[in-house]
């Protein structure tokens, strides 16, 4: 287990009332520029893009003549960077300075919004997860929905950038965003409050007086330092000898910081890799291994995932389900398995682009294919409607292909569950997950983790007695 210190690795992504791009890993360096005038004196193709440089140039030049309405250069040049980056994949973006700040702002856990993480998708707003208790998901904003207009202005031709910068706005005044939702004939409207959005990355309390349920709802930079509390706490709470195991819930956890994901891996292994990178540079390719030590004691764990899990929930997973800590119960989760850089660049502004993809211990690739659990659980019918498992980094224009899907062999599936017990189905309203008081009674998939850990705890008991 090891003591992180305080470097950031990563920043989080553009904020609003929304976060874009299922919070990716970020690392921040500066700008690679060695070795790019040899490339260009060697490449033959160089001409060529000379040529396309100045077509670039003639292009410009015309707009800013000839346009309808006057135009800046700067707006102009901004249009054109963030085309570039926009249309290599679903997460490299260009970043403004005022994006820059808001993106850094968000990894210290608080920022004024409306608390979704989307993407955009066929010109789309797509949601990929509302976060626990902020306005959105209060209002029944749900994991899947397509925002089509917000304040009555249709989306479509909108960059995401834009499309969130119209939903941001005063603590306390309302934004009016349209939605389509699949299953549902007619569009649904939203009135929603904007509030400061402060993120507790990290809950967690004792289930049933012997199962430790921790829920995990972002990677910020308190993450590990609150799941390091959680499982203290826990420990006081109850006995070691009385303590059967933790579920660690990572439902509709977006993602966040590289580091933090690797540091919570980390908590609960003690020995092996957990997760590597390789990009087409020397230096984004590197392995992280954990360090001695598991502060779970080695206690059976169950880590809940859905199609709501990215990016750094499955690296989480991943590991935990590669060195066979942890069972992982569920829906598959996102598939977005590729790391972004932020570089800074002149005039406070910086660019993220996609540098690097991450595999699991095993070598899998997740990327546009996701994690598949262990145990295949669907949610019950109360609560379908907040899952988000037909929502996948697959399903995003432009998404990166996976390098090896065809080699790269999938974990077997145990079992698949999707009946919940008769008295659980219900009314179908959208009820929120790992409530203390209501858990039990309206979570199918936490239900059945519990059961798990109480059948793995009983059967290594017996074992231990032989």
């Amino acid at each position: 287990m090891r003591h992180l210190s305080r470097i950031v690795l990563s920043l989080g992504l553009v904020s609003a009332l929304a976060l874009s791009s299922a919070l990716p890993a970020i690392a921040q360096e500066e700008p690679r520029t060695a070795g790019a005038e040899k490339k260009a004196d060697t490449d033959p193709d160089a001409n060529n893009t000379y040529k396309q440089l100045n077509l670039f140039g003639e292009v410009f030049e015309r707009v800013r003549a000839n346009y309808v309405d006057p135009v800046s250069d700067k707006q102009l040049i901004e249009y054109a960077l963030t085309g570039m980056l926009s249309n290599l994949d679903p997460h490299s973006s260009y970043l403004t300075e005022k994006d820059f700040s808001d993106m850094q702002v968000q990894t210290k856990g608080e920022f004024g919004g409306l608390g979704i993480e989307v993407t955009m998708d066929s010109g789309f707003v797509k949601v990929v997860s509302p976060i626990d208790d902020t306005p959105a998901f209060k209002a029944g904003v749900l994991a899947g929905d397509y925002i089509t207009h917000i304040n009555d202005e249709p989306v479509m031709g909108t960059t995401l950038n834009d499309a969130v910068e119209k939903m941001r706005g005063k603590v306390g005044t309302s934004v009016k965003i349209t939605i389509r939702r699949e299953g549902v004939d007619e569009a649904l409207n939203f009135n929603i409050k904007r509030d400061v959005i402060r993120i507790k990355s990290v809950r967690y309390h004792v289930e049933q007086g012997n199962v430790g349920y921790i829920r995990v709802t972002t990677f910020n930079q308190n993450t590990v330092e609150g799941v390091e509390a959680a499982i203290t706490d826990i420990k006081k709470q109850v006995k070691s000898e009385k303590l059967l195991g933790y579920v660690l819930d990572l439902r509709n956890n977006p993602g966040g910081l590289l580091d933090q994901a690797i540091g919570l891996s980390d908590l609960f292994l003690d020995k092996g890799e957990i997760v590597s990178t390789r990009g087409r540079s020397e230096e984004d390719t590197k392995r992280d291994n954990a360090t001695p030590g598991d502060m779970a004691d080695g206690k059976p764990m169950v880590v809940l995932i859905n199609g709501g899990s990215a990016s750094a929930s499955e690296i989480v997973s991943g590991a935990l389900q590669d060195h066979r800590r942890a069972i992982l119960l569920g829906t598959k989760s996102f598939g977005k398995g590729s790391v972004q850089t932020v570089i800074p660049l002149p005039g406070n502004g910086a660019m993220r682009l996609t540098t690097a993809r991450y595999f699991t211990p095993s070598g899998r690739s997740i990327q546009a294919k996701g994690i598949d659990p262990d145990i295949v659980v669907e949610q019950a019918k109360i609560e379908k409607i907040s899952s988000a498992e037909d929502v996948h980094e697959a399903d995003l224009k432009g998404a990166l292909k996976n390098p090896d899907a065809k080699t790269a062999p999938a974990p077997e599936v145990k079992k698949v569950i999707t009946d919940p017990p008769p008295e659980k189905s219900g009314s179908g309203e959208a009820k929120k997950i790992g409530d203390k008081e209501e858990a039990e009674q309206q979570d199918y998939q936490l239900s059945r983790a519990i059961d798990l850990i109480r059948g793995v705890s009983m059967y290594e008991g017996r074992r231990g007695t032989n």
